[in-house]
């Protein structure tokens, strides 16, 4: 029993030596929220929460497998496109990399017909209108003195194969 009362006294004469701090404390925190102004904004009323009621038992979940398999089969619904890929086509160089990581370095002019210098990785290559560049299978359709213009073929959330407009521009000071 004396083992526990020794800790216990001298805990007390520890707490007891804290009071004297806590009153300087208290007098510092009452003098603060004495000079502290009272903020009086209204605040705007929350918005009432209405729950939406799914009433749509008799159609199809969204979720559902069959749902998922109307959308994989794609050319069987009304107004799906007939684009597709040509993915027997032997594939070009560009084709390894995204489209954002190859860059405009240049351009070439020769009688008609117009190149781009396109810098993948650290290797610079020729390209002109009717190649590939891109994973989706993007094809160079322009070539100006600043900008390469390619029509990709990528799927839309449906499924279908749509043509999308993108460009890669000249990088001027580049230091790559």
């Amino acid at each position: 029993m004396n083992g526990r009362i020794v800790p216990a006294a001298i805990m007390a004469l520890a707490l007891a030596g804290c009071t004297g701090e806590q009153a300087e404390l208290k007098a510092w925190m009452q003098e603060v929220r004495s000079s502290t102004p009272v903020a009086r904004e209204k605040i705007e009323e929350p918005k009432r929460f209405r729950p939406f009621r799914y009433d749509q038992a008799e159609r199809v979940d969204p979720f559902s497998a069959g749902k998922m398999a109307v959308a994989a089969e794609g050319s069987g619904r009304p107004g799906a496109s007939n684009l597709r890929p040509d993915l027997n086509r032997r594939r070009e160089a560009l084709e390894s990399y995204p489209l954002d990581t190859i860059q405009m370095v240049g351009y070439l002019a020769s009688g008609r017909q117009n190149h781009a210098l396109l810098k993948a990785d650290a290797t610079v290559y020729q390209a002109r209108v009717g190649n590939h560049a891109g994973q989706n299978f993007g094809v160079i359709t322009r070539i100006t003195e600043r900008e390469v213009l390619l029509r990709e073929l990528v799927q839309d959330a449906a499924g279908d194969w749509v043509h999308r407009e993108s460009a890669l521009r000249l990088q001027e000071g580049s230091t790559q």
